[in-house]
């Protein structure tokens, strides 16, 4: 029920963000005096449709986006589909009485102003119900992978003071842009260039990266190093009957080094159990305040096709996350959710970055972001703030000079109101430059299609097969990692 409950949320939310959008052209529309013939949520042939005093509303067969039918603007039966059943004759068109350009770019202006407006209603409720900081604050290195461009260069213990000359806060959730992950990740050229203090001295360490191999159907992977934000090793979880349980290890003991190493992630204590099947592992754990002496030896699950060797035990995640509820003001969240959207573009349009087209989601995407957020701890809240984040991106996003877009339509308006000052247009020059227009939107239209379909597919790929990653393993008895 709960899963069912979350759908209908999303589906929910997604025509509420679209209604929200065509009101303002539906609204504007009647105000400036523009004649109305449809107000439809989704694209294509309407598979439900009611007509209230002249206005068809329906709903299309293909999520993506919704329209309000204005034939005083630009054409666009490409998108919306034409509005008869087939077989149906054409009906001659009545002359409709002219519009003036200004009147053409209020009514397209109006769906990113109503988006806009959307989004600051949600910061004002974002604001008085908080959110979830979800960072981590810390930039000191608790892991180094072996197979990363970091190995050898960076070490345990080093605190990251800039990336490529940036300052970073924090070590990922930073909203600017700015922490460690996504600096390396947005990062632009051949090589990274780190500031870090290690041993009280300020030291320059230049790294490579690595892109891990992904399949053709997935998303490029993105830019990494191999390293990650020191964290505790905390029992929460002890399999009955493994190998953690019968060297009596207990929930809450911190484990603070293996093999006289001293330990500051779960990924290296990680590496070294796969590392140690049925050899024995001098562990110390932190327990009741005191240090104790455990030994341990891993071995390898017999009833799964891949396994590796484990201990038995679950762990305490996400220590390393500040988690407090904050309530941040509605232009820091309208700010940073601009600074975002502006930062992703200039990313994908550079040719030294790794960042591409395909890294954008679509409505699957879009929709298994919200779903996931309802299915953890304050997902409400957190959702609410993407309510703010997604709007405004609806927002500049339309605003694009585009065919079919509303930028689009504001720039057509804007070029008829200079051509119409400078030469008469007659009625068949006109109907020529209604017939080029058309055969723009289509083919712009089936270009986006196009677009949206590649980008569909990504999300789609990252939902039921992407990554290629190992899972929690069983060995004989109900466990976690490692």
């Amino acid at each position: 029920m709960t899963f069912l409950l979350n759908i209908l949320i999303v589906v929910a939310l997604f025509n509420v963000i679209i209604f929200i959008h065509e009101l303002g052209h539906f609204l504007a529309a009647k105000w400036r005096g523009l004649r109305v013939d449809r107000f439809q949520i989704w694209f294509g042939k309407p598979i439900w449709k009611k007509e209230i005093n002249g206005v068809q509303y329906g709903l299309g067969w293909i999520p993506a986006g919704g329209f309000v039918a204005l034939p005083q603007m630009a054409p666009m039966e490409a998108v919306e589909g034409k509005n008869r059943e087939p077989g149906e004759p054409e009906e001659e068109e009545e002359p409709l009485p002219p519009v003036k350009p200004l009147d053409k770019i209020i009514v397209a202006f109006a769906g990113p102003l109503f988006s806009f407006l959307l989004a600051i209603v949600s910061a004002f409720v974002v604001m008085g119900v908080g959110k979830p900081k979800d960072t981590v604050e810390s930039t000191v290195i608790g892991y180094v992978a072996e197979d990363g461009g970091a190995y050898g260069k960076l070490k345990v213990g080093d605190e990251i003071l800039e990336i490529n000359g940036k300052p970073v806060r924090g070590f990922l959730g930073s909203a600017s842009f700015d922490s460690v992950r996504e600096s390396i990740m947005l990062s632009e050229g051949d090589k990274l260039d780190f500031l870090v203090q290690r041993a009280g001295a300020e030291l320059s360490v230049t790294t490579e990266f690595n892109i891990p191999e992904t399949r053709w159907w997935e998303r490029k992977a993105m830019r990494t190093v191999g390293i990650w934000v020191e964290n505790k090793i905390l029992v929460n979880f002890i399999s009955e009957g493994g190998p953690a349980d019968q060297a009596g290890m207990q929930p809450g003991d911190q484990i603070i080094a293996a093999n006289g190493e001293s330990l500051r992630s779960r990924q290296r204590f990680t590496e070294i159990v796969n590392g140690s099947e049925d050899e024995a592992i001098g562990l110390v754990v932190l327990r009741g305040g005191e240090e104790r002496p455990i030994t341990i030896t891993p071995r390898t699950p017999t009833n799964v096709e891949v396994a590796k060797p484990m201990i038995g035990v679950g762990f305490e995640v996400g220590d390393e996350f500040t988690k407090t509820i904050y309530n941040p003001g509605p232009w820091e969240q309208i700010g940073d959710s601009v600074r975002m959207m502006r930062v992703t573009l200039a990313k994908i349009v550079s040719p030294r970055s790794d960042v591409g087209i395909q890294h954008l989601s679509g409505p699957v995407g879009i929709g298994g972001v919200m779903f996931d957020m309802l299915s953890i701890e304050d997902g409400w809240r957190r959702l609410l703030f993407f309510m703010v984040l997604f709007n405004v991106n609806l927002a500049i996003l339309n605003m694009l000079p585009l065919p079919i877009l509303d930028g689009g339509h504001i720039v057509l308006a804007t070029l008829e109101s200079l051509i119409g000052r400078l030469i008469t247009v007659t009625a068949e020059l006109r109907r020529f430059l209604m017939r080029i227009l058309n055969f723009v939107q289509f083919a712009f239209f089936f270009a986006l299609l196009a677009l949206f379909l590649f980008i569909t597919s990504k999300d789609i790929a990252d939902r039921v097969g992407g990554g290629g990653g190992s899972g929690p393993a069983a060995y004989e008895w109900p466990s976690e990692t490692p």
